[in-house]
């Protein structure tokens, strides 16, 4: 029973940020980085009521006096906020198609990462996975001409991100990500205030534009809520398989709803990644799997 509603959790959040581009496109005429701030600024009261309600303010209290805490969960703060802002402006500018391919590249940033960083060793077949979709963006760049950036950005951001929440020193996750985004809020906030200091502010132009910059904090937060309550009750290895419906999603939204068109490089990269993303989730199945018989 919890295993089910787990996967539901999962794929709740992940159907939440697979449509977060419908979202942030009805706020197109808004400027990515102020967009990016709103969402800063509006997660702080949720995620403060989320640790209140699960009566762990004084964990967070003790996170904020811990100097190593408070130090990762300031870069972490910063490396969330290029990840955001990036994904904000690719939807809004039409890349969405690009941030897609940033998202299916991750999982294969990720393990990349735990090789350089963590000295982690890779199975023959991890290692051939990393290999083809290094081809694969390696073409995509021969093919455009100019480096996949929004997508290398986005996945290296996040897969970075992802490593630092592995450290000992790492808050719990809702009150991390808090302390995350309080330490990038006082920016915002300034940002914001100049902004509407200058009258240049899209907060209280309109009301339908107003709601939506508050709503912002809830599409930021809601699926990371669902999230938390997913990896608790079901293994990494399906959480890991059910996150390609994010991508998955964006890249239909960013063909099918608004339009963009997909280059040849562009395909090259996704088939190659998709091919890496197959080898990459049946060796990890099938370790899983060998695992398990072992210990039975």
């Amino acid at each position: 029973m919890e295993q089910r509603k787990g996967v539901w959790l999962a794929v709740a959040a992940f159907i939440v940020w697979g449509l977060a581009p419908l979202f942030w496109n009805l706020l197109s005429s808004v400027p990515a980085l102020e967009l990016l701030a709103h969402r800063i600024v509006w997660s702080i009261p949720l995620l403060l009521a989320i640790i209140a309600a699960r009566r762990r303010l004084g964990v967070l209290r003790d996170s904020f006096r811990s100097p190593s805490t408070a130090a990762t969960a300031l870069v972490s703060g910063v490396l969330l906020s290029i990840n955001w802002g990036v994904f904000v402006w690719a939807v809004t500018a039409d890349h969405i198609v690009d941030a897609s391919l940033g998202y299916f590249i991750n999982p294969l940033v990720s393990v990349t990462l735990g090789v350089m960083v963590l000295g982690e060793h890779l199975r023959p077949a991890q290692r051939l996975a990393v290999a083809i979709a290094a081809v694969g963006v390696a073409g995509m760049t021969v093919f455009a001409g100019v480096a996949p950036w929004i997508s290398l950005t986005l996945a290296f951001s996040f897969g970075t991100y992802g490593l630092l929440k592995k450290r000992p020193s790492a808050a719990p996750p809702f009150e991390g990500l808090f302390m995350e985004t309080a330490f990038i809020a006082a920016p915002a906030l300034v940002f914001l205030a100049v902004l509407a200091g200058e009258g240049e502010g899209a907060f209280g132009v309109s009301p339908s534009t107003t709601l939506l910059l508050i709503a912002s904090g809830a599409v930021t937060v809601a699926p990371l809520v669902f999230f938390g309550g997913a990896a608790q009750r079901i293994p990494l290895s399906m959480l890991g398989f059910l996150q390609y419906i994010t991508p998955t999603m964006h890249l239909l939204i960013g063909i099918v709803v608004f339009g963009e068109v997909v280059s040849g490089g562009e395909w090259f990269a996704f088939v190659m990644v998709w091919i890496a993303l197959i080898i990459y989730t049946v060796d990890n199945a099938r370790t899983i799997s060998g695992a398990r018989r072992a210990v039975s």
